[in-house]
C-alpha cells in the first residue's frame, strides 16, 4: 500500500552541504520528491547557529518503521551525532512530520510529529508544499494552521539554495 509522507529537514552544520547530501540520499531511497523552499532560521532551544530547514514530501510503499529507519541511516551517514543533547548543534535532522493519516506514538515515533503546530519553520514549509493537507489529529489545513501561527511566529529568512 503506498503511503505519502511529509520530513522534516535541517541543519546547522555546514547547512548547504548537508541539506544537499541529504537529498541526494532520499531521491536515492525514494525516488522522485516535492521540495519546499528552504528556510534560515535561528536555533531553538539553544544558543547555535542558524539552521535551514525545508520540507520534502514522497510516496513509498516501507511502512512508517521502515521509513524511520532510512532516515536514521541517511543521518548516521551525514554525521549526526546522537549522543548530543536534543537542543543542539546538528549536522542534519530528519523527522517524519505525517505519514498518510497515521496517528502514532510508540518507540520513538511520533506522528504527527508535535513540532508541526510549534514550530514556524516546521508548519512553513509543510504549508507550502501541502497547503490544503489536513492534520490527521485536528482535521484543520496546514494553511488554516499556519495563518493562526503567522502573526506570533519568529521570522524565517527565504533562502535561495538549490537541491
Amino acid at each position: 500500500m503506498m503511503a505519502h509522507v511529509y520530513v522534516s529537514l535541517g541543519s546547522n552544520v555546514d547547512r548547504e552541504n548537508r541539506l544537499r547530501q541529504a537529498m541526494v540520499l532520499l531521491r536515492e531511497c525514494f525516488g522522485d520528491i516535492e521540495i519546499s523552499p528552504v528556510y534560515d532560521s535561528v536555533a531553538v532551544g539553544f544558543v547555535g547557529s542558524n539552521f535551514l530547514n525545508l520540507v520534502a514530501g514522497f510516496d513509498t510503499e516501507l511502512g512508517v518503521e521502515a521509513v524511520a529507519t532510512a532516515f536514521h541511516n541517511i543521518e548516521n551517514q551525514l554525521g549526526r551525532d546522537r549522543s548530543l543533547p536534543k537542543f543542539a548543534s546538528r549536522s542534519i535532522d530528519l523527522d517524519i512530520l505525517v505519514y498518510d493519516d497515521l496517528i502514532l506514538n510508540a518507540a520513538g515515533i511520533h506522528v504527527p510529529r508535535p513540532e508541526i503546530l510549534v514550530n514556524a519553520f516546521v508548519l512553513k514549509p509543510l504549508q507550502d508544499i501541502a497547503p490544503h493537507r489536513l492534520h490527521p489529529e485536528t482535521g484543520r489545513s496546514y494553511s488554516a494552521h499556519w495563518q493562526e501561527m503567522a502573526p506570533a511566529a519568529p521570522h524565517l529568512d527565504l533562502c535561495l539554495l538549490e537541491l
